[in-house]
C-alpha cells in the first residue's frame, strides 16, 4: 500500500504499523518528536497498524496544539499512575485534558494538599524517566466491568455501564490501567516537562448530590522552555490579579453573603469608572450615536415575543407584580426597538443609532463567578443601530474601527472570530445566510485576518467577537457585533423608503467594551494596578518634607486642581520614604515633593512611580507635563481626553 506523508509516497507493508510508516519518510530527529497521527480527520496511537485504504497520514508532532493536548491527555494518566503508586486505596475517575493543562479527580478519604503534590509529581518524573509504554487494548464492556470490579474501582464500572458500548478500549502504562479512547503518546518519556499545579474539590460528575472528589490540576509541554514560560505567565497572573489588586488599591469589593456576584464600588474604582464612562459617552457622541436609557423590567409576554424567554430564561431573573409576571432584563435590545418603534422614521432618517451604558442581571453558577470578570449584574456598553440592507456594510466596518480605536488606546492586540448559527435560534435560513456574509464581507474589506466558530452564534444572529490579547497573552471575550434580520420582524419595526412604502430594517447589536465591570478587570490586569495617566484615580500626589512646607502644598494642590488634575496631600508628620513607599504601593504616577526649598520657589521634585527622578519643575511646568502625559495615548487614535 502506498501513502503519502509530507509530499512523499511511502510503501507500507501489510499490517504494518503507522510508526513504521512515518520513520520511513521522516529524519530521525523530526520523528522523534512524533506523538500521534492524523488520517482522514481521526487521530491513532503510532503502534496501531496503518487502516486499510489509507491515502495520507499525518505526523502530529509534539510542539503543535493537538500534539500538546495528547501529551497533557497521557500525562494525567502518568499522574493517576503516580497517585495509585503512592496513595493505593485512591480510586480513579477521569483525567481529561483542559485548556492549557489536565485534570484528574480521585476518591481519597482526606483531600490532596500541596506537600502531597509535591510528592506526586515527583514520582511522575521518575515514571517519565522509565519511558513507559503506553499499550491499547480492545475488551467487550462485559470483562472490562469484570476486570475493574476485581481492582475495586467502582467509578469506571458506573462509565462503562453508562457508554453502552459493546467494546471499550483500555490504555495500560506500568501496572496502571484506564478505561480510555486515546490517543496517548508513545511513551511516558513524552510527559516529562510536566508541573502539577493545585488541588481543588469536585462533586462526581458535577452533581452536589455526589461525593465530593479530589482534583488534581497540572500542566505539561513539549519542552521545558514552554512549560517555564508558562509558569512564569501564572506568576504574572497571580501579581496582576484584579480581585488581589482591586482590594490593595481600594478599588472595590464584594459581599457575597449580601450579593454574590455583584460589584460594591469604592470610591477610587467608582472614580476609574466614571472617568471610563463619560470618554466613553463623548465617544459615542461623535459617532453619530443617541444616548438612551430603558427599563430594568419588562414583562414576560414582551420577552416571550422576542424569543429570549424560550431560548435564554435559563439566564434570566423573573419576579412578579401585582399577579403578573416581568423579567429583569439580561440585554437592552428590546428597549431600544421599543423606542425605535415609537415614531415613524423615513429612510432620511437612517441609520438610527441608539447607545446606553445599560445595566442588565445575567444568572451565573456561583461556580462560575470570578470577581469583575464574571458577575451577574453588570453594565454594558451597549448599543443597537438599525439601518437599511443597503447600509448594513458601512455599518459593521464603523463598528469595527470604533472597537480598533478602543484596542489601539490600551495598546491591546486582538483576534476575531465570526460565529455562524446554532442548533438553537430563530428565523429563516435567508436571513442567517444575509447576516453572515454581511460580516464576513465587512471583515475582508477591512483586510482582517478572521476565523470561523461554526454554531457559536447568538439565538437571532450570526457574530463578530473579538478577542483581545493583554500583555501576557491571555485572551478575553469583550467586543461583539451580531446581525440581526429577526428580531425587526418580530416587533414589527419599519422605515418609509424613497417608494413611500414602509420596510424592514436590519439591527446590528454590538458592545465594544462588553461588559463594563469585566473590561475594567481586564485593564488592572493589563497595567498590574498602574493605570495609564488619564484613567488613574489619583494621578499625582503632593508629599510635604516638613509641617513648614504645608501651607505651600495645599496651596499648590488648589492650583493643581482647578487645572483639572486628580490630587491629593500627604501632610503627615511621617518620613519622606515612608511616604513615597505608599504613593508607590498605592500606583500613584507623579509624586510632588515638596519641602522649604521647593515652598519658598513654587517649585516641586518630581518623581515618577517607576522610581525615575525628573528633577525640579515649578507648578505650571508640572501641570502641562501631566495633561502631556494624560493626553499621549490619545493623540494618534482620533480620540480626545477632558480634563473638565
Amino acid at each position: 500500500m502506498d501513502v503519502r506523508i509530507e509530499g512523499q509516497v511511502v510503501s507500507v507493508a501489510d499490517n504494518a504499523d503507522i510508526a513504521s510508516a512515518l520513520k520511513a519518510a521522516l529524519s530521525g530527529k523530526k520523528f522523534k518528536t512524533v506523538v500521534a497521527a492524523s488520517i482522514n480527520g481521526a487521530q491513532y496511537d503510532l503502534s496501531v497498524p496503518v487502516p486499510g485504504g489509507t491515502e495520507e497520514i499525518l505526523p502530529i508532532f509534539a510542539d503543535t496544539t493537538e500534539g500538546t493536548q495528547i501529551i497533557r491527555h497521557s500525562a494525567a494518566h502518568v499522574m493517576a499512575l503516580a497517585v495509585k503508586r503512592l496513595f493505593p486505596k485512591a480510586l480513579v475517575t477521569i483525567g481529561p485534558a483542559i485548556d492549557n493543562g489536565f485534570y484528574y479527580d480521585f476518591d481519597v478519604e482526606t483531600p490532596f494538599s500541596q506537600d502531597d503534590l509535591e510528592k506526586i509529581e515527583a514520582e511522575m518524573k521518575k515514571i517519565c524517566q522509565d519511558r513507559l509504554p503506553f499499550e491499547r487494548s480492545t475488551l467487550s464492556s462485559a470483562e472490562a466491568v469484570k476486570n475493574f470490579e476485581g481492582m475495586g474501582e467502582k467509578y469506571k464500572v458506573e462509565i462503562i455501564n453508562d457508554l453502552g458500548a459493546d467494546t471499550v478500549s483500555l490504555y495500560q502504562e506500568g501496572d496502571f490501567v484506564d478505561l480510555c479512547r486515546g490517543p496517548h503518546v508513545p511513551h511516558t518519556g513524552f510527559c516529562q516537562h510536566v508541573h502539577l499545579l493545585s488541588c481543588a474539590g469536585a462533586y462526581w460528575r458535577g452533581d452536589e448530590k455526589n461525593r465530593m472528589l479530589s482534583r488534581i490540576y497540572g500542566t505539561a509541554f513539549a519542552d521545558e522552555k514552554s512549560l517555564k514560560d508558562y509558569l512564569h505567565q501564572l506568576e504574572e497572573a497571580k501579581r496582576r490579579d484584579h480581585r488581589k489588586l482591586g482590594r490593595e488599591l481600594g478599588l472595590f469589593t464584594f459581599f457575597e453573603h449580601v450579593a454574590p456576584g455583584m460589584v460594591f464600588w469604592l470610591p477610587k474604582g467608582m472614580l476609574i469608572r466614571t472617568i471610563l464612562e463619560d470618554f466613553w459617552k463623548r465617544e459615542h457622541l461623535k459617532r453619530g450615536y443617541q444616548i438612551v436609557q430603558g427599563p430594568q423590567l419588562l414583562r414576560q409576554e414582551t420577552w416571550k415575543q422576542s424569543g429570549h424567554y424560550d431560548h435564554y430564561r435559563e439566564n434570566m431573573y423573573f419576579t412578579q407584580i401585582d399577579e403578573e409576571m416581568y423579567g429583569i432584563k439580561p440585554m437592552n435590545c428590546i428597549g431600544h426597538m421599543l423606542m425605535y418603534g415609537n415614531s415613524v422614521h423615513s429612510y432620511r432618517d437612517m441609520p438610527v443609532r441608539m447607545f446606553e451604558l445599560g445595566l442588565v442581571h445575567r444568572h451565573e453558577k456561583s461556580g462560575v463567578l470570578h470577581g469583575l470578570l464574571r458577575v451577574r449584574q453588570f453594565t454594558q456598553d451597549d448599543a443597537h443601530i438599525l439601518c437599511t440592507p443597503e447600509q448594513l456594510e458601512g455599518e459593521i466596518i464603523g463598528v469595527i474601527r470604533l472597537i480598533q480605536d478602543l484596542m489601539k488606546l490600551f495598546d491591546f492586540k486582538y483576534k476575531i472570530e465570526i460565529s455562524t448559527r446554532p442548533e438553537d435560534s430563530i428565523g429563516t435560513d435567508e436571513a442567517w445566510e444575509l447576516a453572515t456574509n454581511a460580516l464576513i464581507k465587512a471583515v475582508e474589506k477591512e483586510n482582517l485576518p478572521y476565523a470561523i466558530n461554526e454554531g457559536d452564534g447568538a439565538f437571532y444572529g450570526p457574530k463578530i467577537d473579538v478577542k483581545l490579547l493583554d500583555c501576557i497573552g491571555r485572551e478575553w471575550q469583550c467586543s461583539t457585533i451580531q446581525v440581526d434580520f429577526t428580531l425587526p420582524e418580530r416587533f414589527d419595526l419599519t422605515y418609509v423608503g424613497q417608494d413611500g412604502e414602509r420596510h424592514r430594517p436590519v439591527m446590528v447589536h454590538r458592545a465594544i467594551m462588553g461588559s463594563v465591570e469585566r473590561f475594567i478587570g481586564v485593564i488592572i490586569e493589563q497595567y498590574a494596578g498602574a493605570m495609564p495617566v488619564w484613567l488613574a484615580p489619583e494621578q499625582a500626589r503632593l508629599l510635604t518634607v516638613t509641617d513648614a512646607a504645608n501651607d505651600a502644598a495645599r496651596e499648590m494642590e488648589r492650583k493643581f486642581t482647578a487645572s483639572g488634575i486628580r490630587i491629593s496631600t500627604d501632610d503627615r508628620n511621617e518620613k519622606l520614604g515612608f511616604k513615597v513607599r505608599e504613593a508607590q504601593v498605592a500606583k500613584v504616577p507623579f509624586m510632588l515633593v515638596v519641602g522649604e526649598k521647593e515652598a519658598q520657589s513654587g517649585t516641586v521634585s518630581i518623581r515618577l512611580r517607576t522610581g525615575e527622578n525628573l528633577g525640579m519643575k515649578t507648578v505650571e511646568e508640572t501641570i502641562e507635563l501631566i495633561r502631556t502625559e494624560a493626553e499621549k495615548p490619545f493623540i494618534q487614535g482620533g480620540m480626545s481626553y477632558s480634563f473638565a
